[in-house]
């Protein structure tokens, strides 16, 4: 980050909170004060491009609704209805997720630690997929796993003590379970597959009734569980019968998949955190912070976290993020 950039991250949070404090001249309201105070941090950072200019847009549904200048509602009303900005942060966390390769050292640890006989490795791989589609679009999902997906497949094939055609039934179930596991993982999230965001929308609009976070999780994960559970018994137990049980070398291809991504970086670290938090603000916002920061919305959560990514230096000199 160069001089101005670093003197433009200071000044425009100083400047706001100088002229919300300090500058209240006659016949300015409170809330054009803070409208003045949010405007003028995202003029300072627009100048100086403290973080890339596009970033900087969405600091107002996030500062606007926090300092009382105008409700959630009537910031993104502009743009289109919030719930769009909280699957866009959500699609943000997901990219540098889906950078970082965050995402495979998930799955792959996931995998490597439920076991390594045929039954075992499908369900590591319905686990790992449905945990990433709770955060990530189903679709990105099945993409992301489906690299590894192959390399596991691969390895039963070339393996010598492979019984016949166990490689090709093998493959399908797995194809299959991916593919199954990305969309009961997004039932258990609220920015887990678009339509959830859709049908909370139109309940919002409908009957002026705001599902959280927390309430769509504490309904839609359990029904996750119950069908991740049911689709794995179905796969591995009536669709496909397995004649070999253990997997030959599947262990080790998964610890050699997990090495080649080696020790976790700076930026897996930055990511994980930001993540982390995100999901712990999403899921205890409702009843932990309700009372201290009312204003506090899902969507100023996901924007805010999307942001604060922007300001992770990056040791990848190649990088530009």
């Amino acid at each position: 980050m160069n001089t101005s950039k670093r003197i433009g991250f200071i000044l425009g949070p100083a400047l706001f909170i100088i002229i919300k404090l300090f500058f209240h001249p006659e016949g300015l309201s409170s809330e054009a004060n803070a409208i003045l105070a949010s405007t003028s941090w995202i003029a300072v950072w627009w100048i100086t491009e403290a973080i890339p200019i596009a970033a900087t847009a969405l600091l107002p549904i996030a500062l606007f609704p926090l300092s009382n200048g105008l409700s959630l509602s009537d910031t993104t009303s502009a743009f289109g209805h919030k719930f769009v900005f909280l699957y866009l942060g959500g699609f943000i966390i997901a990219i540098a997720i889906e950078k970082w390769n965050l995402h495979k050292r998930i799955a792959l640890n996931i995998i490597n630690i439920i076991g390594s006989n045929v039954k075992n490795i499908i369900l590591g791989f319905m686990v790992a997929t449905a945990f990433l589609s709770m955060w990530i679009s189903n679709t990105a999902t099945s993409v992301m796993m489906l690299p590894i997906g192959i390399a596991i497949v691969s390895q039963l094939k070339d393996n010598p003590d492979t019984i016949e055609d166990e490689n090709l039934i093998f493959g399908k179930a797995l194809m299959l379970a991916i593919a199954y596991s990305a969309s009961i993982g997004g039932i258990a999230t609220l920015i887990g597959t678009p339509p959830n965001l859709v049908l909370a929308g139109v309940v919002l609009d409908t009957y002026n009734y705001e599902i959280t976070f927390l309430q769509w999780f504490m309904f839609g994960f359990p029904i996750s569980i119950l069908l991740l559970f049911i689709c794995w018994k179905y796969l591995t137990n009536f669709a496909f019968t397995f004649k070999q049980k253990e997997f030959p070398g599947g262990k080790q291809e998964i610890k050699r998949l997990l090495k080649n991504l080696g020790k976790l970086s700076y930026e897996e670290k930055a990511v994980a955190i930001v993540f982390a938090t995100t999901a712990f603000l999403w899921i205890t916002r409702s009843f932990l912070f309700n009372t201290i920061l009312p204003q506090l919305d899902d969507t100023i959560i996901a924007i805010i976290f999307a942001i604060v990514l922007f300001f992770i230096p990056s040791k990848d000199k190649k990088s530009n993020s």
